[in-house]
């Protein structure tokens, strides 16, 4: 008994000095860049101020091209947004499938995001994989108040996208002719929406509405002389 409890602990001493002579394999730290874009996709803006104070760069990307500020964008976390974009981060920056920080924010309906992107130089004028503007999908997801935003800050109404689409073709293809798209489509055609402007095979946007039964959305484009 005796020796059998001897010889368990001259077992785990050996194993104790087994493990500290073993070397650990160092844990791969995080750079600071990385941090950085970590800790904008949770939220963080103390920390996020931190690393830049600590010289991080601001607008380092990650291996699918996205900045700080476009993961902030993709959670939402306006805070953090907001110190990047203070701090002096692109808000153009496209990452590799062509979303920026401003073209997302608007397909989205991220209204604070935005905001913030449109007082700061977003490029009015960039387009998304697709080739549309930050309008088309914004009216093609019922987000009033973003395309109100959007075309106040000047969008063009009438850009037509990859798929020969408006943002007036895409809210009424693509929508679901509630209220909401209903009144993306009354704030279209204000705006200056060449509602007689086909899509690629030729069929209009009052033709769309009547195959699709949206008669509120077909009597604002009746209105405007749509035909």
């Amino acid at each position: 008994m005796l020796l059998a409890r001897l010889f368990r602990c001259l077992s785990l001493s050996l194993a104790l000095v087994i493990a500290m002579l073993t070397p650990v394999p160092a844990a791969a730290s995080a750079t600071p860049e990385q941090q950085l874009r970590e800790a904008a996709a949770r939220g963080n803006a103390k920390q996020v101020s931190a690393l830049l104070a600590q010289g991080a760069t601001i607008d380092a990307r990650d291996a699918q091209g996205r900045t700080a500020l476009l993961l902030a964008t993709h959670h939402n976390r306006v805070q953090a947004a907001r110190v990047l974009i203070d701090a002096g981060a692109d808000v153009n920056a496209q990452d590799a499938i062509h979303d920026s920080p401003y073209l997302y924010a608007g397909a989205r309906g991220y209204n604070e995001i935005l905001r913030l992107t449109l007082a700061n130089g977003a490029d009015l004028r960039s387009t998304n994989r697709y080739g549309g503007t930050a309008l088309i999908p914004a009216a093609e997801r019922g987000h009033v108040e973003t395309v109100r935003t959007l075309i106040a800050a000047g969008v063009a109404v009438n850009h037509v996208n990859k798929l020969k689409w408006t943002a007036l073709l895409e809210a009424i293809i693509l929508g679901n002719g509630g209220p909401a798209h209903t009144e993306i489509v009354r704030l279209l055609v204000k705006a200056g929406a060449d509602v007689n402007l086909a899509d690629g095979d030729g069929v209009t946007p009052l033709q769309h509405a009547r195959q699709r039964g949206y008669a509120r959305i077909e009597q604002i484009l009746f209105a405007a002389d749509a035909r």
